[in-house]
């Protein structure tokens, strides 16, 4: 009986559903109570086992502490850009779809899927909450209607789903709307506990739904018990935005959330594989500890380790206060230190820019007095260390170490020794290093290929440099172009132009376009006096948008048309700097005076701060794609935040191009550094009211919106921006633009503009998150109005006939577009 009941009919999901009656037909009191009944929980099988029932719950117990004094300090991870106003830690409405992505993408941790887990949870102090059940309730109508909101909620979407509660205003109070919301949680409980799947997840968002209704209502009021509920509910589910949303909700109250809901939110926030996600989760940690006074399980300190030092990209560095935070608590906590511990933080102190010994030192010690044996990974971090200092002694120990363990030697041991003796001068210990590596039976990896070629390059090794590279590139290795680096900056410290532009031309024809080969080959141009064609090399760059210009090209190009007399070449570069705010070498700006007699142009007059029609058309691009807008609180100056993913391609490429076209925008910290390596994935411009036009048109609340005008700007250099940083090619060759928060009626203003242009397209909508897309003729006809504004090393990569994704981290997107409006939120590729 009670399986027939919870299997409610669902209907099609169109993207306006069909209209359901809003008013309840009044159920036989026998119905009702049997329905209700139906969906009872045993309370022996759920996560968090409902008390005694009462109509009103006593005042919680816990205090209400006042959160204005208490903040968190600054622990986590890699500076980022400032900003104007204080904003939440992730948009809650930019945040479901990637919640629903969270689902369809295996996380890296997996703590509400175990008994222990569980037992662990249900261990936690909850205030208690008590609904009337519906038998208890007097009058027979109420109780038919409540029990048809129970069971006809559940199949509709969140716009019908606030209609029908809208129609039962008249009637309807907070108990009522209380015992939907837990109703809904104990439909979901009782799956998880029986390990089934009887109702579709909407379940899940139904509670939130009433409750989240429930809260706009005039006869409101905040019960700690049932958001607390709620929250761990969610969280359990990995709903970590609507779960923040209630923690959130519980602060605003001037409340502490209960120790399970910082647990819970901190373990959602860990299970999502979203970028931004892990920030997050450290943050609410640290609250929990700072602000809630409490002390977290020693599993919840360890799975926030772990995550620590998993992250991708060498951002782990960054977060070495927060690793050592974490360290501090499970040692006052009097827990057992992991070993692993141990080694992660050594890990992390060796990748620092400057060694902390003494720390390390108190590490290994306290290993040792906790009888754990230094593992293959410590020795390698400390030889990671000492090879930066330069400490042969120390690193010659743990490699004895090594030799002395049973495991095999990992070929970072190798890359570390070559470059300690590198360090101290002897580079033919470091070449001695790399033979007796190659006279063992196993492959030599790419990294010591490379840095035995760095080695030998800076000690001007010619012949033995030469026949190395030679050997690398023949042996088929990945990357090259840092080989290529060495060597041409050997070449060019040996004032040997005719081998270095030969090595550019192979470099030129096997390997993308990279800034720094072109800095290096242009200068030597410069040095030997070929001015014209240093000239061409310095147009192609600057006409190149995957290349681009930085300081040292427009110096190195401006001494030689000074040099020359050439004052009206001099002159554009001169401009060309100013505009971009590149530093000007001092001795040519005395050649500047002496020479074209600029006097007029050496004091530096105010520039007038103004974005010409490449970099608006750009910015409208990158806007679509999901590039957001700050602003301060009377919305007079904004800022852009620029942010890319550290595992995309695409956008490794995209951010270099970017950083350039908006170099003299930028802040002074994002400014620091011009390497193209360095450069980092999150940047932001200053705070300018020029950016007004694009925050009043492209961002309201926080949100994107589409403008009425936006047929007029959507050029073939808009979109193809767009496409480059928010879109992607799916694996039939379509291709998708993602619309990231913005309503029907501005999906339809973009399907207008679109047909404008003869461009027939199908929309698809995946929680907030709407999906453009063109098939076959049409992707072509899309391909070529944008490849002229694609930037060339990644065409490859976009062209509409292959199966990559723009973005390489996983995205959950529409695999087909069948119906042009599709509203159901969960992905159509449940497994990626």
């Amino acid at each position: 009986m009670a399986n027939r009941r919870c299997q409610t009919h669902r209907p099609e999901q169109f993207f306006f559903p069909r209209t359901p009656p809003l008013s309840p037909p009044l159920l036989p009191a026998m119905n009702a109570s049997v329905y209700s009944a139906s969906f009872a929980v045993s309370k022996s099988v759920l996560a968090f086992p409902s008390p005694p029932l009462r109509l009103r719950h006593a005042p919680s117990a816990l205090p209400v502490r006042s959160l204005q004094t208490c903040s968190s300090p600054t622990l986590l991870g890699p500076p980022r850009s400032s900003t104007l106003a204080t904003a939440q830690p992730l948009q809650q409405e930019e945040a479901s779809d990637e919640e629903e992505l969270a689902e369809t993408v295996r996380p890296s941790v997996e703590p509400f899927h175990d008994v222990a887990a569980e037992r662990e949870m249900r261990s936690f102090p909850s205030p208690e909450l008590e609904v009337k059940e519906l038998e208890e309730l007097p009058e027979q109508w109420r109780r038919s209607k409540i029990a048809w909101l129970c069971k006809e909620l559940p199949s509709y979407k969140h716009s019908t789903f606030v209609r029908i509660l809208n129609a039962q205003r008249k009637w309807i109070t907070q108990d009522d709307a209380t015992y939907v919301t837990v109703h809904f949680m104990r439909i979901r409980e009782n799956e998880a506990s029986f390990r089934m799947v009887l109702l579709p997840s909407e379940t899940v968002d139904g509670c939130f739904q009433v409750y989240k209704w429930m809260s706009q209502q005039h006869w409101f009021y905040f019960d700690f018990a049932l958001a607390t509920k709620l929250a761990d509910y969610l969280g359990k589910d990995r709903k970590f935005a609507k779960c923040r949303e209630i923690f959130d909700a519980i602060i605003n109250q001037g409340r502490v959330p209960s120790e399970s809901t910082f647990h819970t939110l901190t373990v959602a926030y860990l299970s999502a594989p979203v970028e931004g996600c892990f920030d997050e989760a450290c943050s609410v940690y640290n609250k929990m500890i700072q602000v809630g006074g409490y002390r977290p399980h020693l599993s919840l300190h360890n799975s926030l380790f772990r995550a620590l030092v998993s992250q991708a990209g060498g951002r782990a560095k960054y977060y070495l206060k927060q690793a050592e935070f974490i360290f501090h608590n499970i040692v006052t906590s009097e827990f057992e230190v992991h070993q692993d511990v141990y080694a992660g933080l050594i890990w992390l102190h060796s990748y620092q820019d400057i060694i902390d010994w003494e720390r390390i030192a108190d590490l290994r010690q306290d290993m040792k007095n906790a009888g754990f044996k230094e593992s293959t990974d410590v020795l390698i971090s400390i030889m990671r260390a000492c090879s930066k200092a330069g400490n042969v002694e120390e690193t010659e120990k743990m490699w004895l170490m090594l030799l002395e363990s049973d495991c095999s030697i990992p070929a970072k041991a190798f890359v570390y020794r070559m470059e300690v003796y590198a360090k101290v001068r002897e580079p033919m210990k470091s070449l001695e290093i790399f033979e007796g590596m190659k006279k063992q039976n196993e492959p030599v990896s790419s990294a010591a290929y490379l840095k035995i070629i760095e080695v030998m390059s800076k000690a001007e090794e010619t012949e033995i440099t030469e026949t190395i590279f030679d050997e690398y590139i023949g042996s088929g290795m990945k990357p090259v172009m840092p080989a290529f680096l060495s060597l041409m900056s050997m070449y060019f410290n040996l004032h040997l132009h005719d081998k270095l532009e030969i090595a550019f031309s192979r470099c030129a024809t096997g390997c993308c376009p990279n800034r720094s080969i072109y800095n290096l080959y242009l200068e030597s141009l410069v040095r030997v006096g070929y001015l014209e064609k240093a000239e061409g090399i310095f147009n192609e760059m600057h006409t190149n948008r995957t290349i681009g210009t930085n300081a040292w090209s427009c110096n190195a190009i401006l001494d030689s048309y000074l040099a020359l007399g050439e004052c009206a070449k001099a002159e554009k570069v001169y401009d060309i700097m100013r505009q971009k705010k590149y530093e000007i070498e001092p001795h040519s700006v005395e050649r500047l005076q002496e020479v074209l007699s600029l006097n007029r142009k050496i004091v530096k007059r105010k520039i007038s701060m103004k974005l010409d029609e490449e970099q608006r058309e750009i910015l409208v691009g990158l806007l679509l794609g999901g590039v957001t807008i700050e602003s301060d609180e009377e919305r007079r100056n904004h800022i852009i935040l620029f942010e890319f993913s550290e595992n995309s391609n695409i956008h490794s490429v995209l951010r270099v191009h970017i950083y350039e076209q908006f170099y003299e925008w930028l802040t002074l910290s994002s400014r620091s550094n011009d390497d193209d390596n360095e450069m980092p994935y999150r940047f932001s411009t200053i705070a300018h009211s020029y950016y007004g036009f694009f925050a009043d048109q492209f961002w309201l609340k926080g949100r994107l919106m589409i403008p009425k005008l936006i047929h007029r700007w959507l050029s073939a250099r808009v979109l193809a921006y767009w496409y480059m940083y928010g879109g992607l090619r799916s694996s039939s060759g379509d291709i998708l633009l993602r619309l990231k928060g913005g309503s029907r009626e501005d999906t339809e203003r973009i399907i207008r503009a679109f047909q404008a242009k003869s461009l027939r397209c199908r929309v698809k909508r995946k929680g907030r998150v709407f999906w453009v897309g063109f098939q076959g003729t049409n992707a072509d006809m899309f391909w070529e109005l944008v490849e002229p504004f694609i930037l060339e090393s990644v065409r490859s990569l976009l062209v509409p006939d292959g199966c990559f994704s723009v973005n390489s981290k996983k995205e959950s997107q529409p695999d087909d577009f069948d119906s042009e409006y599709k509203t159901d939120e969960q992905s159509p590729l449940r497994n990626q």
